[in-house]
């Protein structure tokens, strides 16, 4: 696997391409990472992609992984030889892939909602937000991860929407670290990790991004 060639298709600001890269990173993986123009999407991302046409697609010997969950399992398990993601448990695997749908069903939507809407709507997307983090910070508990001592496949399924949570209080008018104390202390510390630190961009770049897309989609 070693001299594999691996390229992945992705979109900077997109939480779900910044699980892949972290995961890539943590095995110390080497790829080619092309930019998709979302407007205006590439033949090979159509070609890789054809059900779903969206971002990110990992591709290892010129065969295509779609879905950030999946491509994250396939990643640890096709290099599963350093930093493993997953524990070896079932029980503890199917814990971790529950949080991570989790994740997947609640705390994007919701986050969505609470910059693309205003009044009594937005307002119902913040508090179940932070009851969806609170729930989060419950799991977490005492531990430095969510697996537990190390980094693990919950805290790569996360970690990225840490990116996004200044332009969610900035749209929303609240503080998460004031409700999620100890989520954003958690944070931090997965944003001391060098695979973290490298893939997710700048807070405030996010929330700049946010401001030109809901611009372009006559959001005021």
């Amino acid at each position: 696997m070693a001299n594999a060639e691996v390229v992945l298709l992705d979109f900077w600001p997109s939480p779900f391409g910044m699980r892949v890269r972290i995961a890539l990173a943590e095995k110390g993986i080497k790829y080619e990472y092309k930019e998709e123009d979302l407007q205006n999407k590439s033949a090979l991302l159509l070609q890789m992609n054809p059900v779903h046409k969206k971002i990110p697609v990992l591709i290892h010997n010129g065969k295509p992984v779609a879905e950030s969950l999946i491509a994250v399992q396939y990643i640890d398990e096709a290099w599963k030889d350093k930093a493993p993601l997953l524990p070896s448990d079932p029980y503890l695997r199917a814990q971790a892939k529950f949080w991570a749908d989790f994740v997947d069903k609640k705390i994007y939507a919701l986050g969505r909602k609470i910059w693309a809407t205003k009044g009594e709507e937005q307002e119902a997307a913040k508090k179940e937000f932070i009851e969806s983090l609170k729930l989060m910070e419950g799991k977490l508990g005492e531990k430095p991860y969510f697996g537990g001592e190390s980094f693990g496949y919950v805290d790569v399924v996360l970690v990225p929407f840490y990116s996004w949570f200044y332009a969610y209080e900035v749209f929303g008018n609240f503080s998460i670290e004031a409700e999620c104390p100890k989520l954003i202390q958690w944070a931090k510390r997965c944003s001391e990790k060098e695979s973290v630190l490298k893939s997710l961009p700048d807070h405030k770049k996010v929330h700049g991004f946010v401001l030109e897309l809901k611009k372009r989609l006559g959001i005021e």
